[in-house]
């Protein structure tokens, strides 16, 4: 047995020696690398050239359409001069790009309340599926806080229904929708301005459904049809 063991003993030594001989040679090709844990990968690097492109540039301009991230999308002619909730559903693409409330959630230095637009049919469908998209994955369908996302473990998730956000001024909630708050992220940057307002109309009409509203709230034309279920 000890025959073996120094056979291979030997013969490794072999190896490491001749493989260790090579060192110090000049050689145009790449060196051999038994563990290169992606030191050189083949990927493009800001300011340094690269063969791949026929200029040799590996900085590349921006293709047709590109939108610097933070700026205002390019705007397109509204029909009736309208923030644009005519068809489409949009005739117009906002992302923030002003200190004014319907950009910030702000009046002057608080919080201010309001949908900065009149909210009609068509805005809270749209709220409804954009809440759908971006806010139940976490928050559940009905805003109680009960999302996928909560199912899996996140559980500093919070319910849309509990007093504190009944009473929370639109302009926080658009703030937070626009920045985030603890684990909760940002959508700044995903959602465009009036959608976030019109989740906020929607969120208002979920809190008035799980509690909290009043015969009182309802037009006059239509309490006799909700009395009648």
């Amino acid at each position: 047995m000890l025959k073996y063991f120094f056979i291979i003993f030997v013969f490794l030594l072999i190896v490491v020696f001749a493989m260790a001989g090579f060192r110090g040679q000049k050689s145009s090709r790449p060196p051999i690398e038994i563990f290169p844990d992606m030191d050189r990968q083949p990927k493009v690097k800001a300011q340094t050239p690269s063969d791949f492109y026929a200029d040799g540039r590996a900085a590349r301009p921006p293709v047709d359409g590109t939108v610097p991230l933070g700026y205002a999308m390019p705007m397109h002619k509204l029909v009736d001069g309208s923030v644009g909730m005519a068809t489409g559903p949009y005739k117009q693409i906002f992302f923030s790009s002003s200190p004014d409330y319907f950009d910030t959630g702000k009046m002057g230095d608080n919080w201010g309340t309001g949908i900065p637009f009149e909210v009609s049919t068509m805005v809270m469908r749209r709220g409804q599926q954009r809440f759908g998209i971006y806010c139940a994955v976490c928050h559940g369908g009905t805003g109680a806080g009960d999302g996928m996302a909560r199912k899996f473990g996140l559980n500093t998730v919070q319910s849309l229904l509990q007093d504190r956000i009944r009473v929370m001024s639109d302009g926080e909630i658009f703030n937070t929708v626009t920045h985030g708050k603890n684990t909760m992220m940002g959508y700044g940057d995903r959602i465009q301005v009036v959608d976030r307002w019109a989740i906020i109309a929607y969120l208002r009409a979920l809190q008035k459904s799980q509690g909290g509203a009043t015969l009182a709230e309802v037009p006059e034309d239509q309490r006799a049809q909700l009395e009648s279920h």
